[in-house]
């Protein structure tokens, strides 16, 4: 089933996003981070539930993207699943929650970035019908 994330769900989200998509955190940095996003009706954040085992399984994330000189949407900014949980249709129940939403709130858009070695990641959005619009490099200055 999908759902509102929950606090109780930082250590399966830490993992989540650790073992699909490669980002090392600790449970703490993310319950932390729930705790704040709950409160931010900017996003959008939904788990996947195993009915049976109740294993937090995957998610999706997106914030909303505003600019001066288009309508608003959302950005995904993280969208993941457990190896075994894929290609059984969970991602685009994600997709489709936050489509629903974005429809809900009068947004004309979703987009995201995908990493260029995500292959089998791009072919999933393509088949959502989602389109590779333009190829980019990201900078980042952090301290």
């Amino acid at each position: 089933m999908i759902r509102n994330i929950q606090l109780t769900d930082a250590k399966a989200i830490r993992d989540i996003s650790e073992f699909s998509l490669g980002y090392k955190t600790t449970e703490a940095v993310t319950e932390g981070q729930i705790a704040k996003l709950l409160k931010d009706t900017r996003h959008f954040i939904r788990v996947y539930e195993d009915d049976v085992t109740h294993t937090v399984a995957g998610f999706i994330h997106a914030e909303a993207y505003e600019l001066l000189y288009k309508e608003p949407g959302f950005n995904i900014l993280g969208l993941a699943l457990l190896a075994e949980y894929q290609h059984k249709g969970i991602g685009k129940q994600l997709l489709q929650a936050l489509e629903t939403e974005a429809r809900a709130r009068n947004y004309r858009f979703i987009r995201l970035n995908s990493g260029e070695h995500r292959t089998e990641a791009h072919a999933f959005y393509e088949h959502c019908g989602y389109s590779c619009t333009k190829l980019q490099k990201r900078f980042i200055k952090e301290w």
